[in-house]
């Protein structure tokens, strides 16, 4: 039973690694649209602030940069969740290669 859990286990995780290896550009960071006149509504333009070496940064984003720039956001975002599967798949594997080799060693 827990043999094949660590089967399953260490498949999802090759997986993870695969879709990790096809990961393009990417970068940290939410987009916003901001307006220089808030209450009319004018004058608006994109930024992107996001945080890295904890130091938060806030830039300016052109029109023509706005599409890359949301999708190395979107990027970033999908590598965060897959870096989270992993690390929450290998603390389960962990929890159990430990039960089955206690369980191993008590049937010896």
């Amino acid at each position: 039973m827990a043999d094949s859990r660590l089967t399953r286990i260490e498949q999802q995780i090759e997986k993870i690694k695969k879709e990790l290896l096809l990961i393009g550009e990417m970068r940290p960071g939410s987009l916003t649209k901001q307006y220089r006149q808030p209450k009319e509504k004018k004058g608006g333009f994109y930024q992107i602030s996001y945080t890295y070496n904890m130091k938060s940064k806030t830039e300016y984003v052109t029109p023509q940069h706005f599409d890359d720039l949301k999708q190395q956001v979107e990027t970033y975002q999908k590598f965060k969740d897959l870096i989270e599967k992993w690390i929450d798949l290998a603390l389960e594997h962990s929890k159990l290669k430990i039960q089955f080799d206690k369980r191993k060693q008590e049937n010896e």
